[in-house]
């Protein structure tokens, strides 16, 4: 059987999870609006390799969400994947983030919607991307400045809106669009993994890096040094 480990570290929730198959034998989920992911991270997947009873060595693959997402979550959740993966040998799968909150909509989307996960990046704006209602993409993700032109190209679709910043858009999305306010998880990669597992569609543990979609600038500390 098919033995994946899966790391979502790419917003506030820092999540790790073991699959047999489809099934999910063990998982962890911590969240903080201060992003804890460097010291839980480690311990998180402690826990759910003893749960599981399933060492790394024994491991098929490991999965990780690429981003976009917050820099710093992102940088914790590939080097841990890509850790395991340069000491076992095993390949490494990356999950885009919208991709993986699309596919999560898609599963209870009996309508014909067009899905669009929505990543906060502060204030107005978004990391997004369009998805048909199977949960297969349309648009490549990109950073939207949200205002009334953006839903108002969209008037004539039924929209389901989902992510940390969906709940943003209520008062511009108007009537009839369904927002589902939630966050991204390791238990959602299940299917997406295992499906790029069954293909073979792994990345080069030597070269690969998330998917920040725009540039991290760093700000000015403000605490001092003395």
């Amino acid at each position: 059987m098919i033995k994946l480990l899966h790391i979502e570290t790419s917003g506030k929730n820092c999540s790790v999870a073991i699959s047999i198959g489809n099934e999910i034998v063990a998982q962890r989920l911590v969240s903080a609006e201060n992003f804890m992911h460097a010291e839980q991270l480690h311990v998180l997947m402690a826990e759910v390799q003893q749960e599981s009873g399933i060492h790394w060595q024994h491991l098929s693959a490991v999965a990780v969400s690429k981003g976009p997402g917050s820099y710093t979550g992102l940088r914790i959740g590939v080097s841990a994947a890509k850790g395991i993966c340069y000491a076992i040998g095993c390949p490494l799968i990356a999950l885009e983030t919208t991709a993986i909150l699309a596919h999560y909509a898609a599963q209870t989307n009996t309508s014909k919607f067009v899905i669009i996960p929505m990543i906060d990046a502060r204030r107005m704006e978004v990391y997004a991307g369009e998805f048909d209602a199977t949960g297969k993409r349309i648009t490549e993700d990109e950073a939207i400045i949200l205002d009334e032109t953006y839903f108002e190209q969209r008037r004539s679709q039924k929209l389901i809106l989902i992510g940390d910043g969906a709940a943003k858009c209520a008062s511009l999305a108007g009537d009839g669009v369904v927002i589902i306010d939630t966050l991204p998880h390791a238990a959602m990669m299940i299917s997406l993994a295992l499906n790029k597992y069954n293909e073979k569609q792994f990345e080069d543990v030597a070269y690969f890096e998330p998917h920040y979609l725009k540039a991290y600038v760093p700000g000015i500390s403000t605490r001092s040094v003395l």
